[in-house]
């Protein structure tokens, strides 16, 4: 059934590039999306999928119900953009002023729009159900996978997959993790309150900018004296906003910040960290500050026992030599949210290509993906619902005859 399915694809694989074409030149911001939506419940109705709408907000589901009995696995895509300019002198560029698919969502979209079609010629042959997810807002916490998943996107799933095209790493390629893929993302901001003055008389005043770079360059030193060199964690301040005048000195500053780590411990310390080194600069010269720390989405942790299916899977198509089990990235995913309800996995699959010029990594003006990728990705996809399908209850026979 899969090799009938994955040549299905590979008929279709014109109507994807089509699709990821039009969802690129029409790009929505996480938390405005209103016609791509549309466009997605749309599609799939015409093909006969049973379709809720507004999921969580702004979300899609479809549900594609076997002629036979089973259990359900989930497929998950998700369909916002980034507030980029696009440079990348497309043909199907954004039409969009300051707005852009600059993360490959349009190609997920595109990807899982096409599997629903394949699938849904075979709906009487599938043992069981497969849930479509459609979800909006990745890009901006808190996300639209938490508000999905609360109004029931996951109720009945017994498993989910999902998959990143990966413009840095090479067509044919695909990464994957038993455990930890991706990190949690989290945001801190800190207002330092000092006293301003004249440029001419610097002891009179708390120099908020002074506190501020001081604090700044305390801070990396967290990582490398504060966390264990065998564990991961980072820390970037990316804003840092003071002053006016060129003669006064400045009673404000802000920096803005990210800290990426796996361990919930980890993340603990970096933030206690974080606010007793603001406070003891701030002390000692003077200021008062202001410090927020904002979680974000919490680390992508596949499940070891679904991950091996897909390898499995990822290997009949692709060959041993392709399928590789990568580093984790430091890059955050609110695919983390599924996985701490129902086990799933979620991989990486190559959409770069020198020769293509396609180089540019996530979330740069020029970005782009070999879009190929969404083939491999549907057929990677379409193979993991399948074989878990097929094999989940017989697997469990299995174990409970090993326990026995």
């Amino acid at each position: 059934m899969i090799e009938k399915l994955h040549k299905s694809l590979e008929s279709y694989y014109s109507e994807m590039v089509e699709l990821r074409r039009t969802l690129h030149q029409h790009p929505e911001l996480s938390f405005e999306e209103v016609k791509t939506p549309e466009l997605i419940a749309d599609y799939l109705e015409a093909l006969g999928v049973e379709v809720k709408r507004n999921v969580g907000g702004r979300g899609v589901v479809g549900y594609i119900r076997g002629g036979k009995p089973g259990k359900t696995v989930a497929l998950r895509a998700d369909f916002d953009a980034l507030p980029i300019e696009e440079e990348t002198g497309l043909s199907f560029a954004s039409k969009v002023p300051g707005v852009m698919h600059a993360c490959g969502h349009d190609g997920h979209t595109a990807t899982l729009l096409v599997v629903a079609k394949v699938l849904m010629k075979h709906q009487q042959d599938l043992e069981g159900t497969v849930v479509l997810i459609h979800q909006f807002a990745e890009e901006l916490a808190p996300g639209g996978a938490i508000a999905m998943i609360e109004d029931g996107c996951l109720e009945g799933v017994d498993a989910i997959f999902g998959t990143h095209l990966w413009s840095t790493m090479p067509l044919g390629e695909i990464g994957y993790r038993r455990d930890a893929i991706m990190a949690a993302a989290d945001r801190f901001e800190i207002e330092f309150h000092g006293r301003g003055g004249h440029g001419a008389s610097p002891h009179e005043t708390i120099d908020a900018i002074a506190v501020g770079t001081s604090v700044v360059q305390n801070l990396q030193h967290i990582v490398s004296r504060n966390v264990d060199p065998l564990k991961s964690a980072v820390l970037s301040v990316g804003s840092f906003h003071a002053g006016g005048a060129f003669n006064v000195i400045a009673d404000r500053a802000k920096v803005v910040g990210t800290v990426r780590t796996f361990e919930s411990e980890v993340q603990d310390m970096m933030i206690e960290r974080l606010e007793q080194v603001t406070k003891g600069v701030c002390d000692a010269m003077g200021a008062t500050y202001q410090f927020e720390y904002k979680k974000g989405y919490p680390a992508v942790i596949n499940d070891p026992l679904e991950t091996d299916r897909f390898v499995r899977v990822a290997i009949d198509l692709q060959g041993e030599e392709l399928v590789k089990e990568m580093a984790p990235v430091m890059g955050g995913e609110d695919f983390a949210y599924y996985l701490q309800h129902v086990p799933g996995t979620f991989f990486f699959t190559g959409a770069g290509n020198v020769d293509q010029g396609i180089i540019y990594p996530h979330h740069h003006p020029k970005f782009d993906f070999d879009e190929s990728a969404m083939l491999v990705a549907g057929k990677l996809l379409t193979s993991a619902a399948i074989d878990f399908l097929l094999n989940s209850t017989k697997e469990n026979l299995h174990s409970q005859v090993d326990a026995n």
